[in-house]
């Protein structure tokens, strides 16, 4: 008898896309595709645009008044996207 090496496909996937270089962009579009269901679906209504860059998320936001609200929620919104991820994906949040 003999013993096999055995991994489980997840693990395999994984491997397979940290090799090729393409863990990083999935976990950013995870991330990304994340917002609505985190932030809730009023705010991700005001939400123009999204995109990450140096593990910072820039986040466009189109009212003023919500945007100085989610300023003061930055630290929590980024702890709440990374844990929603499974991963640390970003480090900080700038809303323009």
């Amino acid at each position: 008898m003999f013993k096999r090496d055995v991994n489980q496909i997840k693990d395999l996937i994984l491997k397979n896309l940290r090799a090729q270089g393409l863990e990083t962009p999935l976990l950013q579009k995870r991330l990304i595709d994340s917002w609505p269901e985190v932030v809730g679906p009023m705010i991700a209504s005001y939400t123009d645009g999204m995109f990450i860059k140096n593990q910072t998320l820039f986040v466009h936001l189109t009212s003023p008044a919500l945007r100085s609200d989610m300023m003061m929620m930055r630290s929590e919104l980024v702890r709440k996207l990374n844990a929603h991820v499974g991963s640390q994906v970003i480090a900080e949040i700038r809303f323009h």
